[in-house]
């Protein structure tokens, strides 16, 4: 039975779609089936996986708002075992379609139930949102992975995602665990790096994953080209992070 992680954090420029990306391919090349979900309007964990955006004919929206059968939707990627369910621009007004629907929480998790047999892990990349896409997200995954970037004001957004997932646990989804905090961005030359990375463990302590991602340009890189980094510089250190984190995350769940 596959494990859902959904990777959230309603603050914009975390490194989300980034980390949800490498993170699935690294996996995927450690030998588990893996699914990305592109629970993003803005689509950017599909195009950065080599999908074209336009030529897309089912995407998570029509499984969201017209009750489309997921595994219709998947497509390949170019690595082995790492499979997606492309983002539609659509999807930014799936919000205000899915008002109406019964169980309107629940429609994510009723769409992936299906799939969670075929994989090890599906990872849902969230949009920068608190909104009924990302609550869907929340109530149909296992685990969240919360990404902080390393700056001053990382901390401030922690806490009203930490409410959120309360409120989630208690109404929606009790089973809702911390896969854990990831800092990304990390650039150990920085004093206060390291003081981001000693305040979100002090409160956090063994929810902070040891792996942390270093600033790195074959990151970005990568991305613009459609691929994840490991296609583009195995030897960077985004992908040798991205490896170090997936390595952590298998460890954890065995």
């Amino acid at each position: 039975m596959g494990k859902i992680i959904a990777i959230a954090n309603q603050k914009g420029g975390v490194g989300k779609t980034t980390t949800t990306i490498n993170l699935a391919a690294s996996l995927a090349v450690l030998e588990k089936r893996v699914l990305v979900v592109d629970a993003d309007p803005q689509a950017n964990a599909s195009s950065g996986l080599g999908v074209d955006i336009r030529e897309v004919e089912l995407s998570i929206y029509e499984c969201l708002v017209n009750g489309d059968e997921a595994a219709k939707a998947v497509v390949p990627t170019e690595i082995d075992r790492l499979e997606i369910i492309p983002s539609h621009i659509d999807l930014v007004g799936a919000e205000i379609e899915m008002l109406n629907l019964p169980n309107r929480e629940r429609i994510l998790k009723q769409v992936l139930q299906p799939l969670k047999e075929q994989y090890d892990y599906i990872l849902i990349d969230c949009s920068p949102s608190l909104g009924l896409i990302t609550v869907n997200a929340l109530t149909a995954a296992d685990s969240v992975l919360i990404p902080v970037q390393c700056e001053y004001f990382a901390l401030e957004g922690i806490s009203k995602l930490l409410n959120t997932i309360k409120i989630i646990k208690s109404k929606l989804n009790p089973g809702l665990e911390i896969e854990g905090f990831l800092l990304t961005m990390y650039d150990s030359r920085l004093r206060l790096a390291n003081q981001i990375y000693e305040e979100v463990k002090r409160p956090f302590q063994d929810l902070v994953f040891n792996t942390v991602i270093q600033r790195n340009v074959k990151l970005s890189e990568a991305s613009s080209y459609g691929k994840p980094v490991l296609l583009y510089d195995a030897e960077s250190k985004g992908a040798l992070n991205h490896m170090q984190l997936a390595k952590e995350i298998i460890t954890k769940n065995s």
